[in-house]
Formats: C-alpha cells, structure tokens, sequence
C-alpha cells in the first residue's frame, strides 16, 4: 500500500519522465541493449506503466501509456539521442539502488530525480589522477601478464600514462574526440618505436597493444555479439560496427608513426622475447585487476568484489586453457563469472554487473583484433591475416557460448 500510494501522489508525466530519465542514465553507464531495454520494462510495470523500450548505441526510444486509462488515449513517445555509452559502475550501482527505492515507495519520485542529479558531479580532481595512473598500470599489467622484459614492461606503463594524460585531453573537446583512438596510437607508436630505436630492442606491436590496452574495444566486440545472439540486430550490428571502426583508428595511428619514423630514418630494433618467472605474471594480475577497479569507476567498497573477479576469470581461463584448450578455458571463465554474476544480483540484491564485467575484461578480443590488422598491414600477407582474425573469432565464439550459458546456469533476477 505504501508503493501505491507514494506512486499515485506522482503524475503521469513525471513517472515517464523518470523512467526516460533512468533509461538514459543507464545507457550512459554502459549497460548492453537487452539488459537496459528489460530492466526499464520492469521499472515502468512497478510504477504503473506501460513502456516499449528500444536501445542502440547512440540512443533509446521508448514509447509510454498508462494501463488504466483507454487504449491509445496517453500514449507518450520519448526519442533520446545519446552518445555510445562507458562503463562506470559506481553510478550504475547508484542508478540502481535509486529505481529499487523509487519502486518500493521508500523514495518520491521527485526525490528520485534529485538523487539522480547528484549523480552529474564533475569527477574530483584526485579521481581524475587515479584514471591517468590506472590507464598506466593497465598496460604495465598486461605486458606483465605476457611476461615481457622490464624494458618493455617499463615501456609500455609510462606510455600508458601518456594515453591517460591524452585521454584527458580529448575527452572534453569535441573535435579532438573523433580523431582520439588515431591520435592516442600515434602517440604510442612513436613513443614505443624511438625507445626500441634509442633504448633497446622490444617486442615492438606487442608493446604498442599493451599501451593501448584499455582504449582497445574487446568488451565492445563482446557486447555486440552477445546482443546479436539475443536477437537485438541493429544494436549489436551498430557496436560491433563502431568496435571495428575503432581497431581501424587504433591501426592507422600506429602505421603512420611507423611511416614517420621511417622516413626520419630511424630504425626501431624489434625482439621476440617473454623471459620473466612466473612471480612476474602473479604480480602482474594484481595490477591489472586493481586497475582495471579503478577504469571501471567503482566504488572503493567494491574493489575487493571487482578485483576478485578479475583475478578469478583469468586463472580459469588461464588454467582450464593449459588443460582443455584455449577456448574452452574462455568458454568455462565466462559460463562461471556470468552464472556467478547473477547469482551476486540475485542474492546480494545488486547490479551482476560487478562481477560479470570486470570477470570477462581479461578474456575479451580487443587486443587479438589490433595485433592481426597490424599484422596484415605491415606483411601484407592476407594468410596471416586471416589467421589472427580466426583466432579472434575462435575467441568471440568461446565468450558468447559462455555468456548465454551462464544465464542458464543461473538466471539473471536482476536485469543490470
């Protein structure tokens, strides 16, 4: 009773207005077409209406009525045009908690959009600096998980800095930000190629994927297959389409820094080398996992439940893959961080996205896709392209499969 009376005390236009105003939340938070699209469905049934909802990368539509008015009388169209969403899982835990107590009746619907609101602060300074940090311990992580020399380790973290301190730049300024992917390998190509020119010899485009780690779109590749697989065809056709757009950026950007270097007539010296002990490794995923805590924007009391997650979807993928093959480790990682996922929504009544998200991070695509088009391009070899794309496709496959079998497992109660 309490429920229906805060709603009833709410007009109709304010109703859809929150709703339209949590569903443009939750796709600027990152949330796939067919989890955002089911969780507004559900909101607007707890708040006594009827809402169609269709999401895409770049926007939402969601048409309203009111269930006990007549047919046709309050239909309402909302037309949202938004930019593709980025992960950040504090306020997608906060977006979700404000709908669970808006839905309950422990929150007006006015009190809702304020708390909403509050949600719009600027990042602080200190979190920006932690961003920049993050962006460079990602990419040390990594090269530590592939076991690269210090050299090379060393490389690829202060280049990651600089990715940082680019993306910082970029990000506000809206005509640096279509050329930002391009700019950002450009940057780390030269970088990367005068120190193994000046420094030592690396292991050049492997250095150059671990700098640009975290503005690869693996988790991009992922989300799109998993949307096609769940018959949303225009959202998955959409992101995958920008996913590919920006490995070709990322691709540009690193030959023209090829092409300058040798036209200034330097010669990079290139290695094939990954000696480090397995102590290098197990430090290294400590790294990532806390780094990539900090890119995903969550919040300090979730870091032990983020972290865990990361560590745990690359160990299985990790060591069911020396037992079973590469695929089935990626296929098993994703079927128990998914199943375990909705299970954490379902019991600790809180977005699976904590767990599901940073779980597959390790595993998706992203890095494989640039290295076989970087491949391509410098060999000119089509044999070899060919057989990197193959091995990113073998990956996207073992992942779907994993991610539509951890539904089965557990089904999701809680849509984010």
């Amino acid at each position: 009773m309490a429920t229906a009376s805060v709603h009833s005390q709410a007009s109709y236009a304010q109703r859809i207005a929150f709703v339209a105003e949590m569903a443009a939340r939750l796709h600027r938070y990152g949330t796939t077409a067919q989890r955002l699209e089911a969780a507004i469905t559900a909101l607007s049934q707890r708040l006594d209406l009827e809402c169609e909802a269709w999401s895409n990368p770049t926007g939402l539509i969601l048409s309203f009525s009111d269930p006990r008015k007549p047919l046709g009388s309050t239909d309402t169209t909302r037309v949202i045009r938004l930019p593709p969403g980025e992960n950040d899982l504090h306020k997608l835990c906060e977006a979700d908690r404000i709908a669970e107590a808006v839905a309950n009746g422990h929150m007006s619907i006015a009190q809702g959009h304020t708390a909403l609101r509050t949600l719009d602060r600027p990042p602080r300074l200190r979190s920006r600096i932690m961003q920049v940090l993050a962006f460079g311990l990602a990419a040390a992580g990594v090269a530590g998980l592939w076991r690269l020399p210090w050299l090379d380790i060393a490389t690829a973290g202060v280049t990651g800095v600089l990715m940082g301190l680019l993306d910082q730049f970029v990000s506000p300024r809206l005509n640096w930000r279509e050329a930002g992917e391009a700019l950002s390998a450009l940057v780390a190509g030269t970088v990367v190629s005068l120190v193994a020119a000046a420094g030592g010899p690396l292991n050049l485009n492997t250095v150059v994927i671990a700098s640009l780690v975290v503005l690869l779109p693996g988790m991009a590749i992922t989300n799109a297959m998993n949307e096609l697989s769940s018959q949303h065809w225009v959202s998955g056709t959409v992101r995958f389409a920008g996913a590919l757009t920006t490995v070709l950026k990322l691709t540009v950007g690193a030959m023209v820094a090829v092409i300058l270097l040798d036209l200034a007539g330097l010669e990079p010296q290139v290695r094939a080398s990954r000696p480090q002990p397995d102590w290098v490794e197990w430090a290294a995923l400590g790294v990532a996992a806390f780094a990539f805590a900090v890119l995903f924007k969550a919040s300090l009391r979730d870091y032990p439940w983020v972290m865990g997650a990361a560590v745990a979807g690359y160990l299985i993928a990790r060591y069911a893959g020396d037992a079973w093959g590469n695929q089935s480790g990626i296929f098993l990682s994703a079927l128990v961080l998914t199943a375990a996922g909705n299970g954490f929504g379902r019991w600790v009544q809180r977005p699976g996205a904590l767990i599901r998200l940073p779980g597959i991070i390790m595993l998706v695509p992203g890095s494989a896709s640039l290295r076989g088009l970087l491949t391509l391009v410098q060999q000119q070899d089509m044999d070899v392209g060919q057989s990197a794309m193959l091995g990113v496709l073998n990956i996207l496959m073992a992942l779907v499969a994993g991610l539509l079998f951890g539904n089965l497992v557990i089904p999701a109660r809680k849509n984010l």
